[in-house]
């Protein structure tokens, strides 16, 4: 099991000392927060590409960098990154050959059956309001999906007007980053 193996090196790490050379406090060193993707890809090409390094950046992800309420819990690690840990940017970096582009939500659905759950719970979710459709839909082009997510954090009414926040492309193959938006 992969996680029997993680915690047979964590003993280790812990045992030689090797999180002292992590060591920082809570505050970001660059004063910002970085919304990104969860992609496997960019776990360390992201920091990499950008020169992040431990203490630097808040790091918030979910799948595809997608925010579509402002009051999500995506959007409420932004504020206490910048209302209690002192960010003053916020980055929103967004990827090409997203897994979050056109997906197709019947064929996720399909799957969701497939893998054990059933027709009445889907039933039951869509009775009690969760429209799969809406929670699932990916978006067709990721410089649109990143300007949608910039749109929301900068018009958010609980963000400090003096909080800058751009939108970035990562390449998950090369690093090479592009401008969306800057503010």
């Amino acid at each position: 099991m992969h996680l029997d193996e993680m915690l047979e090196y964590n003993k280790q790490f812990v045992s030689e000392k090797k999180y002292e050379e992590y060591t920082t406090d809570t505050y970001p060193n660059k004063k910002m927060v970085i919304f990104t993707c969860m992609e496997s890809r960019l776990v360390e090409l992201l920091h990499r590409a950008l020169n992040i390094h431990n203490g630097d950046v808040k790091m918030v992800k979910n799948a595809g960098a997608i925010i579509r309420k402002p009051f999500d819990s995506i959007m409420k690690s932004i504020l206490v990154a910048v209302l209690k840990l002192k960010a003053d940017e916020v980055v929103v970096i967004g990827h090409h050959d997203c897994g979050m582009s056109n997906v197709d939500t019947a064929a996720l659905k399909k799957t969701i059956v497939e893998r054990g759950i059933s027709e009445d719970t889907i039933h039951n979710l869509t009775n009690g309001g969760i429209n799969l459709d809406e929670e699932f839909h990916g978006f067709d082009t990721v410089e649109e999906s990143v300007m949608q997510s910039v749109s929301i954090i900068r018009n958010h009414p609980l963000l400090p007007k003096e909080v800058k926040v751009h939108g970035l492309v990562i390449n998950p193959d090369t690093g090479k980053v592009d401008i969306v938006t800057r503010h």
